[in-house]
């Protein structure tokens, strides 16, 4: 089995694959002082529970936007489950995927993941958002090429600013409101928050098909995708395992080159 770990700001998502199958997923916070004793601790009974062995684990991608937390993963894999685990970065190189951008060094390793999932599922030029700490906005060439980058605040990091900056208002949860203007604080946040995030995905959206000139697909992914996807016709394909399945498709493909 592969062990895909894909590491964001926020939470760590984990998932096992057999061949094309993801066999299990499992989700934690983001905490770079944690261990790989602590995660090995946390996987192996999860593991369990699902029924699958630690040493069915033959093989390890990860991506990893928090560099801190780079050794824990390191030590995991191969202390832990005696493979050594494989970054995107070293996948790229040799597989050759298109990053048409001005610095293909500063494209977070889950975005290429997410870049090649989508491309090998979905036809023509697409637009890839990613719902994590930021919202992403990747536009994909039909060859699969990253052709360019849109980064917006993530909407729950929207939601603190507003609280930290606003001495009276309070901290909100993330809900879309039963009317569109508020009768009240809470009300009115939460429709200011929700449907003003929806404004931006079809904003941005519509631009970026203006300027490109053609009626490129969206894919949506990340935790927060399926709050969205039901109020707006700006995301066409909700595809929560996009980057998991990026991780797998780069593995596999970095093991045929090798």
């Amino acid at each position: 089995m592969l062990l895909a770990i894909d590491s964001g700001n926020t939470n760590c998502v984990v998932g096992l694959y057999e061949g094309e199958a993801l066999k299990a997923k499992w989700r934690i916070a983001t905490d770079p002082r944690r261990t790989s004793d602590e995660y090995v601790v946390w996987l192996t009974t999860l593991m369990g529970l699902a029924g699958l062995e630690r040493t069915a684990v033959t093989g390890a991608i990860v991506s990893n936007v928090v560099p801190a937390a780079q050794r824990a993963f390191d030590r995991l894999c191969r202390l832990h489950f005696g493979v050594e685990p494989i970054t995107v970065e070293a996948a790229v190189r040799a597989t050759d995927v298109p990053l048409r951008v001005a610095r293909p060094e500063q494209l977070g390793a889950d975005r290429i993941a997410n870049a090649v999932a989508a491309h090998a599922s979905y036809q023509g030029a697409l637009i890839v958002i990613d719902f994590g700490t930021a919202t992403t906005f990747d536009v994909i060439d039909p060859d699969g090429g990253i052709e360019g980058v849109i980064i917006a605040p993530g909407i729950n990091l929207s939601m603190e600013a507003l609280y930290q900056a606003a001495a009276r208002l309070p901290r909100i949860t993330l809900a879309k409101p039963p009317r569109i203007v508020g009768t009240d604080t809470v009300g009115a946040m939460q429709s200011g928050v929700f449907w003003g995030y929806v404004g931006l995905i079809e904003g941005l959206v519509a631009r970026i098909r203006a300027e490109r000139g053609a009626d490129l697909t969206t894919v949506a992914t990340g935790g927060l995708a399926p709050l969205f996807e039901e109020y707006t016709a700006a995301i066409q394909h909700k595809d929560p395992d996009l980057t998991l399945r990026g991780l797998r498709l780069l593995y596999d493909a970095s093991q045929g080159a090798s």
